[in-house]
């Protein structure tokens, strides 16, 4: 890897509704991927439900050593927002497949950028 870390930003279609909802599987899904991608956790994940109108749902955020994952689900389309940025390697198809285990979602549009160029790179 050339750069700082890695940027892997997903959008995520049409998941399972009760899934996206349920904060314990939030909770074992960051769990999962953290060891998946052989990361170390920096404390419990943080999975708190809030929002208002459209906007409303849960957000993880788990701090891992090398950086974070976050994580944002839309009750009013049952789509998620996730992020993992980190400065240690890792592989794209693990997090996706650890996605698709959780929330089921119709499909998954990922990104993977490496940070500190003066302009990213794409992947």
């Amino acid at each position: 890897m050339i750069g700082w870390g890695k940027h892997l930003v997903m959008d995520l279609k049409s998941c399972v509704p009760q899934m996206i909802r349920c904060p314990y599987r939030i909770t074992e899904f960051s769990k999962e991927l953290v060891e998946r991608i052989d990361m170390v956790p920096y404390g419990d994940p943080w999975v708190k439900h809030f929002g208002s109108g459209d906007k409303i749902g849960y957000t993880l955020v788990q701090l891992i050593e090398t950086s974070n994952i976050i994580a944002h689900f839309a009750e009013d389309t049952n789509d998620a927002y996730i992020d993992v940025f980190s400065c240690k390697d890792f592989h794209q198809k693990d997090v996706e497949d650890v996605v698709r285990k959780y929330f089921w979602p119709n499909s998954i549009n990922s990104r993977m950028l490496v940070r500190g160029h003066t302009h990213p790179q794409l992947y």
